[in-house]
């Protein structure tokens, strides 16, 4: 966790140029703030990778499941420096993520066909895997997050899918546009790649003991917010209702997050960004 701490106090900036994409009043700066955010980003994975041409993608063009933490703690920094970094900060680091896209081109084995990183539309399935996770954790275990706001997070999130080279106009801009398009994409599977990365994300190493087993627990509450399509794929049994209880949940999420909050820089820089808010 320590390279996702890192990444966390390096992304939130002590002096920002201008209030970023988004700004202190913007629904996505309170979202992205939630601490359910670790479990939204679990689901997020475990669903961007049943799209067998994006998993191919990060198969054959990376080694995370070497170092599954140091990249989780490169995306979680590009969000939160797109989330809460000013605007030259967020075009950068946008751009760097183009760039590094554009040499991502390759043939999935198993579907047989090619993929580029590139590819508008496979960059619209991970952003929607991603943005539709984020509502439906918090709304279910996070601070308020009432229809009307949910559906304003997805409209101000349209201009994530535009930083990475999505035409605004492909993006679903309602949660309603948000599940229509989810529900419309096809070719999903949990591919041997799939499979094998999820386990990782399920098991990574290096936690001490107390940590991997929150984890752990973390991970079974992420395979049960699953629809139960993705879940079948994955062959996941449904866990215990109990277990997905709100309550014990938000107390294993905070359990989790002080944890986190106890490494280098976190602390720090969760004040600047509430510090901010309260300044608008």
């Amino acid at each position: 966790m320590e390279p996702m701490a890192l990444a966390f106090a390096r992304s939130v900036s002590e002096r920002p140029a201008d209030g970023g994409l988004f700004g202190p009043r913007s629904v996505v700066w309170r979202v992205h703030r939630d601490r359910s955010f670790a479990l939204a980003a679990l689901r997020s994975l475990m669903v961007q990778a049943l799209h067998p041409l994006a998993m191919a993608g990060v198969a054959q063009h990376s080694n995370w499941m070497q170092d599954p933490f140091g990249r989780m703690a490169a995306t979680s920094g590009y969000i939160l420096t797109v989330t809460y970094g000013d605007t030259a900060a967020a075009d950068h680091v946008a751009s760097r993520v183009r760039a590094i896209h554009g040499h991502v081109n390759g043939t999935d084995p198993v579907t047989g066909l090619e993929y580029r990183a590139a590819d508008p539309a496979l960059l619209l399935w991970i952003h929607a895997a991603m943005v539709d996770s984020i509502v439906r954790v918090v709304q279910r275990y996070g601070r308020t997050l009432d229809a009307a706001e949910a559906d304003r997070y997805v409209a101000e999130m349209v201009r994530f899918g535009e930083m990475v080279g999505v035409p605004a106009e492909d993006v679903p801009a309602s949660v309603a546009e948000l599940h229509e398009y989810i529900d419309s994409v096809e070719l999903l599977q949990a591919t041997p790649d799939a499979r094998e990365a999820i386990a990782v994300v399920l098991d990574p190493p290096g936690l001490d003991e107390d940590t991997r087993e929150l984890w752990h627990d973390l991970g079974q509450v992420a395979i049960g917010t699953l629809p139960d399509w993705a879940r079948s794929m994955y062959g996941f049994d449904e866990p215990p209702a109990q277990s997905m209880e709100r309550e014990p949940v938000r107390q294993l999420i905070g359990a989790l997050d002080l944890a986190f909050e106890s490494l280098p820089g976190v602390m720090e820089a969760r004040e600047r960004i509430e510090l901010r808010m309260r300044a608008q």
